[in-house]
């Protein structure tokens, strides 16, 4: 028998045993009496026998996180637990629950009966979601564990999307810093915190490829609209999670949405994603690829679906390309829900026939329904599946609890002390201030009367600062769920800690939403405290106007709800509440120079606002310490260094909207004038800014790139050199982009693709040389027959700032 702490005893007592009947009750079950050590997790004697003494053996130190070997069952061992299992047992490790069944007193009338659960099935479940907090953990997972036969533990998985205390900017701010080096560092320093709190696999990252601003999800996405951007930001946030694993810490990761989310028509939530497989597989599945090349432990299917066929039932999605031709080993979950929801789709009659077609598919674990726990034992006996089928899933479930050292500490080193050491850690506060710097994008700055910019902003300036924003603590977004507020300070806090509270005049200006724009969030208004309408705007935006007639420069903060994006958050109008641009309006009209910083989870269309202001910033959801980071920027204390990672928008109606369009018959503007262009009547064809802008506050020119050949051949690597030259009077950090352009090929090529990027200090008048290499493999793609490589021909190079200003050489690619 083993024991919980580390199975290296004989299973034979129990193997002998009838698998019908469980074990007597546990003759002890006692722990080390302080949860706040990890050291010495339940010590279960069943049987009597005593409590194996494995970490004394290996010499583990008592103190926490100072596991200096892993001892975790080899294969052999694994195999033998599984064979004693049940198959009732191995089926139980296929359910997910959430926290609530296990606290409820009542089977019968609690949570556990609106989705169907027994009892039984509770105990038998395998793993639980968003349970967070070490004692949470420590209590459910002892009372699991009392009951469990075979004291296989609970695997806790939670949303740690963009931080856990401490919050990060939302992701599609992330990728706006073009730092993977730096997004790496961050989310190893948010697995820590997480990890001590009790959180084992974090539903993180997200890869979906969003070019339609209209979906919700896109604050989730850091990519944005590019699929080389994407894969360098998922493989980065993969790493992160995992860089500790092998110490004992850090968080297994589940990218998800796989596959194909961020394409769902018109921008609806949970919608139908139709695409040719060349595109699917072309633009929209390499960052997923890049996050399980990265080693991601655990794939999420997404909720739409793909050529007719919903993910969570698409056995060639999952098995045919994720497993067999990526090599995927892992776990394959289910979004919440999603097995029961293949009924709705229309691809199942009942419960019984959604969870065949999902386990045909190898999804492993599903999320929050009742449908493999009641379905899976009546299709077994029906021969309707196998048991090897379900052995196969079981086995991934158990490797990755022995993975990640659950048998040996089924706690996994969360403690409460633990938490109270990682939580809002010097070193995480300062990066989480440093990500919020570089994801903030600069998107106008006009000059004043005296040539010099409005930002940053000038020493000893009164500032008028107003806006719903402009003195609130809700700037971490709707998906940071388990964020603390405490150490947020707000964009007033901190300018008044540089400037002092009499340089800093604040009015509110306006509520955040008021009337139809409120009413649109229905009954998501209660979660948010906006269960009544808010009283009179008019007084507000006259105490704003009576702060700004009293400044030399008015800055507003304005914005979406958080609400208003995120998960179910997709609108047909991406502006700004009517009564914000009203007292933007208003205060434009008094004459004096306006910033407006925007606060939002997605491109906004800025259309109507960039008139009237001098100054725009885009600050996205800007987390714990988005404050501070504003105040520095608009200071000059550090300079906006983001990069916009979606094109923004001139209208509505242009999303869709993406750089890296197909070129058609027609092109506007390439030896085709008037009105028979692909275009529109209303409104040019480009968005207001595009993929990869943003501004500085110091001046750089990019040179011509030079190519040190004209000819490429397969197994050589072709340079781009090109030079950057600081020419003010500051220093300053670019973002150099590299793109390439397939002019002649089988089928139609994107006029444009992101193919490297690199961030580049330069100080005052410094000039630096860089250089970029082409291979032959980054020219592959998916050809007429559907093979996969690239084909001779002339190529051309941009280099640029943005993807709408480049320089462009040319090279021959040969056979």
């Amino acid at each position: 028998m083993r024991c919980a702490a580390c199975p290296r005893l004989s299973l034979s007592s129990l193997q002998s045993s009838s698998p019908s009947q469980a074990p007597s009750p546990l003759a002890t079950a006692t722990r080390c009496s302080s949860r706040r050590s990890s050291a010495h997790p339940l010590q279960l004697k069943p049987y009597g026998l005593p409590a194996c003494r494995c970490r004394q053996s290996i010499g583990i130190s008592s103190a926490i996180g100072t596991r200096r070997e892993r001892c975790a069952m080899k294969e052999a061992e694994l195999r033998s637990l599984m064979e004693a299992m049940t198959i009732d047992e191995k089926i139980g490790q296929l359910v997910q629950l959430s926290g609530e069944c296990f606290g409820t007193g009542d089977i019968a009338t609690g949570p556990a009966a609106k989705i169907g659960v027994t009892e039984e099935d509770i105990w038998r479940s395998g793993s639980v979601l968003n349970v967070m907090g070490a004692d949470e953990v420590h209590s459910i997972q002892d009372a699991y564990m009392a009951k469990s036969r075979l004291h296989i533990p609970l695997l806790f998985m939670a949303d740690v999307v963009y931080g856990y205390k401490t919050c990060f900017p939302a992701p599609i701010g992330l990728g706006c810093t073009f730092d993977p080096a730096r997004i790496e560092e961050a989310y190893s320093l948010i697995a820590d915190e997480a990890q001590t709190d009790g959180c084992m696999v974090t539903f993180s990252p997200a890869a979906d490829v969003v070019r339609d601003a209209r979906w919700g999800r896109v604050m989730e996405m850091p990519g944005g609209e590019d699929p080389y951007l994407g894969s360098a930001m998922a493989e980065a946030m993969v790493r992160g999670f995992q860089k500790r694993l092998p110490e004992g810490r850090g968080l297994a990761s589940c990218v998800k949405h796989f596959a194909g989310y961020g394409a769902a028509e018109g921008g609806r939530e949970y919608n139908t994603v139709d695409m040719s497989e060349r595109r699917l597989r072309q633009e929209y599945l390499p960052p997923y690829r890049a996050a399980v090349d990265a080693g991601a432990k655990m794939v999420m299917t997404s909720f739409n679906t793909v050529d007719g066929v919903p993910a969570t039932a698409n056995r060639w999605l999952m098995h045919d390309v994720l497993r067999e031709e990526w090599g995927f080993a892992g776990p394959l979950i289910t979004d919440y829900a999603a097995i029961l929801e293949l009924m709705n789709h229309g691809v199942a009659a009942d419960k019984d026939e959604a969870s065949e077609l999902a386990l045909k598919a190898t999804v492993d674990i599903d999320m929050k329904t009742d449908c493999y726990a009641h379905s899976l034992k009546r299709l077994l006996a029906e021969g309707r599946i196998s048991e090897d089928e379900i052995d196969r899933a079981c086995w991934r479930v158990l490797s990755l609890k022995n993975e990640l050292g659950l048998f040996e500490d089924p706690y996994r080193g969360c403690s409460e002390a633990a938490a109270e050491e990682s939580l809002y850690k010097p070193e995480a506060l300062d990066a989480a201030r440093a990500c919020a710097e570089e994801s903030l994008v600069l998107l106008k700055n006009a000059s004043m009367e005296d040539g010099k910019p409005v930002l940053p902003l000038a020493q000893g300036q009164k500032i008028a600062l107003v806006g719903p924003y402009a003195d609130s603590r809700d700037i971490i977004g709707m998906w940071a769920i388990h964020a603390g507020k405490g150490p947020v300070k707000t964009v007033r806090e901190a300018l008044a800690e540089r400037l002092g509270e009499g340089q800093v005049l604040y009015a509110k200006g306006t509520d955040i939403l008021v009337g139809e724009e409120l009413q649109e969030l229905g009954e998501f208004a209660r979660f948010a405290g906006l269960g009544t309408e808010p009283g009179p705007q008019e007084p507000l935006i006259e105490e704003a106007l009576h702060v700004c007639a009293e400044a030399a420069i008015c800055i507003l903060c304005l914005g979406e709800h958080a609400l208003q994006s995120g998960e179910a958050g997709a609108r047909t109008k991406l502006r700004l509440p009517a009564q914000q641009m009203e007292l933007l309006r208003r205060v434009h009209a008094l004459g004096k120079p306006v910033v407006c910083i925007i606060f939002s989870g997605r491109p906004l269309v800025l259309t109507d606002v960039e008139p009237l202001s001098d100054s725009v910033i885009e600050a996205w959801w800007p987390g714990t310490m988005g404050g501070e980071a504003l105040a520095a920027v608009l200071l000059g204390e550090t300079e906006p260094t983001g990069r916009l990672t979606m094109s923004m928008p001139y209208a509505e109606g242009q999303e869709p909207l993406y750089y890296c369009q197909y070129p058609t018959g027609r092109p506007a503007g390439k030896n085709h004038s008037g009105r028979f262009v692909t275009g529109y009547l209303d409104a040019p064809i480009g968005g207001l800014h595009p993929f990869g802008y943003g501004l500085g506050y110091h001046t750089s020119v990019l040179s011509e790139p030079v190519l040190d050949r004209a000819v490429l051949h397969p197994g050589e690597k072709l340079a781009v050199s090109v030079t950057l030259e600081n020419k003010g009077p500051i220093a300053g950090t670019d973002v150099v982009q590299l793109y390439f352009h397939d002019c002649v090929a089988s089928v139609t090529r994107p006029v444009k693709q992101l193919c490297g990027f690199r961030r580049v200090h330069t100080e005052p008048g410094e000039t630096v040389e860089m250089r970029f290499e082409i291979a032959e493999e980054m020219l592959r793609f998916w050809r007429r027959d559907m093979t996969y490589g690239s084909e001779p021909g002339r190529f051309e190079v941009f280099c640029g700032l943005s993807s709408a200003e480049t320089r462009c050489a040319e090279f021959i690619l040969e056979a």
